[in-house]
């Protein structure tokens, strides 16, 4: 199965358009898009979206986002993967990255996975 992803909304909209322009067929979601979590909704609650929907979720929460991850985990509840991006990564480095991801690998290889982007 594709990767399907959920872009946190700590990360700016023009990420999803300028992976969208990279390749039309890519399955993203940003929070705060119609079907996602609207903005403002909490951490623990978008990873268990992102976990029921499938999506392995993007994020620029560099502290935080691993405990929620760890207790969804103490819950019987896997996640999908969780792409934490590192600090000096630019723009072009994280859509290559989520680009590559997209079509050499498939959604199941990254259930539990949580990875810093670029790698």
């Amino acid at each position: 199965m594709k990767i399907r992803f959920l872009i946190d909304e700590d990360l700016p909209p023009r990420l999803k358009i300028a992976l969208l322009r990279e390749n039309a067929w890519i399955d993203i979601l940003r929070v705060g898009d119609e079907s996602a979590p609207p903005l403002g909704t909490q951490d623990p609650d978008i990873l268990r979206y992102a976990a029921a929907e499938g999506r392995l979720l993007i994020t620029n929460n560099r502290k935080t986002m691993a405990v929620h991850a760890a207790e969804l985990l103490n819950l019987g509840v896997q996640h999908w993967g969780v792409l934490r991006r590192r600090p000096y990564a630019s723009m072009g480095q994280m859509i290559e990255t989520l680009h590559l991801l997209w079509g050499a690998s498939e959604a199941e290889e990254w259930i539990g996975r949580m990875e810093w982007i670029p790698f």
